[in-house]
Order: structure tokens, then C-alpha cells, then sequence
């Protein structure tokens, strides 16, 4: 797998219309996830990196995923579905500096088990913010995912902070990071703005190859 996942073009015969993405349920770990049939993509990435922001552009829909300025808001794995089989899954933030230390690791701990633990899970879109990419718990993040050999697809959110040129050079600098560690060919990147609306075809693109994986067997 290269970085750059939306070289194949879809087959309009199955297609995903992520404008029909619904709210479905809340759970506060993998126990209390809905069963285990059909496909789902997981977002994750730090408190304030964008990820709900982003969900909302991919979907049309502003009111979707909750946004707040208070980090750590988002303390459930939220779900989406897209049809009767498909479904984008927001995971909790991590990063997040004004919550007890004990609350932080049952919610690094709820995420490692989903990752490692979750079937029906096809992918990981891990979003971060252009102008501090690859934090320290990003690279947690990809290792488990690694580990368990399911793609990523990380989402350099807000974008239209920087100057196209500074932007370029901070894809580049990550897509050699990922080269070096030897894991591009599980991890891919992209830039993205929500608020201008950049890298939502791309994004599509990579939800869809995972997600029609299933129909296509």
C-alpha cells in the first residue's frame, strides 16, 4: 500500500453516501458496542486535533459529531451509521490535560482493546493537527493498529493554517516518517480542512475501499 489511497477510482454501483450518516448510540467500552456484523471505520486523535470537525465536513453535516473547545469532551465511542452494514465509529480524545490521571488511562486502555479487539473494525483514520503532527500517543496509536495489521489513514486536519508550502513539506516530513519506520505500507496521509472543505474526495475515497471491502467478497 502507497500514501496516496485514492489513486483507484470507485465503482458507483457501490458507492457510500456519507450524507446519510446517523447518529445510532453511545457506548462507554468495547462490552457495550453494537454486534459485531458488517464494516466500521474508527476516527481517533487528540482533543482539539479537528477529528469531530472533520467527521462533520465528510458527512455534510455540522451537527453531527459534537465539537467543543473543552479537550476531552468526547469521553464515548460514538456511532454513525451509514447504511445497514457500514458504520464511522468517533472514539474518545486522548491528549487531554484537564482530566484525573485514572481517567486517562481507562481511556487509553478502552481504545487499545478496541483496536486490538474489535472485528468488525476495517480501519483507523487518525487524525491530527498539521502544525504538531505525530505526537507522542499518534505513534501509540499507529503501533496498535500496526500490531494488529489494520490499515491507517492519517488525516493532517486543519490545513488551511499554513501556507501551501509549509503544508507540502509537513506531508512530505511524514509520509518519509512513516517510510523510515517501515509502516507505509499500512500507513497512508493526507492533508485536510474542514473549514475549506479540502481532502473530503480524498478521505471518501479511503473510507470506501475499506468499507466495501466486505460487499465486494
Amino acid at each position: 500500500m502507497t500514501s496516496h489511497p485514492s489513486d483507484t477510482a470507485s465503482d458507483p454501483a457501490i458507492a457510500i453516501d456519507f450524507n446519510r450518516a446517523r447518529f445510532t448510540l453511545s457506548a462507554p467500552d468495547i462490552r457495550k458496542c453494537p454486534p459485531e456484523t458488517g464494516a466500521e471505520v474508527a476516527f481517533a486523535g487528540r482533543s482539539n486535533a479537528g477529528k469531530s470537525s472533520a467527521i462533520n465536513a465528510l458527512t455534510n453535516n455540522t451537527k453531527l459529531a459534537r465539537t467543543s473547545k473543552t479537550p476531552g469532551r468526547t469521553q464515548l465511542l460514538n456511532f454513525f451509521a451509514l447504511s445497514d452494514t457500514q458504520r464511522l465509529v468517533d472514539l474518545p480524545g486522548y491528549g487531554y490535560a484537564k482530566v484525573p490521571l485514572a481517567m486517562k488511562r481507562r481511556w487509553e486502555q478502552d481504545l487499545s482493546e478496541y483496536l486490538q479487539q474489535r472485528k468488525c473494525l476495517r480501519g483507523l483514520v487518525l487524525v491530527m493537527d498539521i502544525r504538531r503532527p505525530l505526537q507522542a500517543f499518534d505513534t501509540t496509536m499507529i503501533n496498535w493498529a500496526v500490531a494488529g495489521e489494520m490499515p491507517v489513514h492519517i488525516l493532517l486536519t486543519k490545513a488551511d493554517k499554513l501556507k501551501r508550502g509549509p503544508a507540502a513539506n509537513t506531508l512530505q516530513a511524514v509520509r518519509r516518517h512513516l517510510q523510515e519506520a517501515r509502516v507505509d505500507d499500512l500507513v497512508s496521509v493526507q492533508t485536510f480542512s474542514a473549514l475549506k472543505k479540502t481532502g473530503i474526495d480524498t478521505l471518501k475515497q479511503t473510507l470506501t475501499n475499506w468499507l466495501r471491502h466486505d460487499l465486494e467478497k
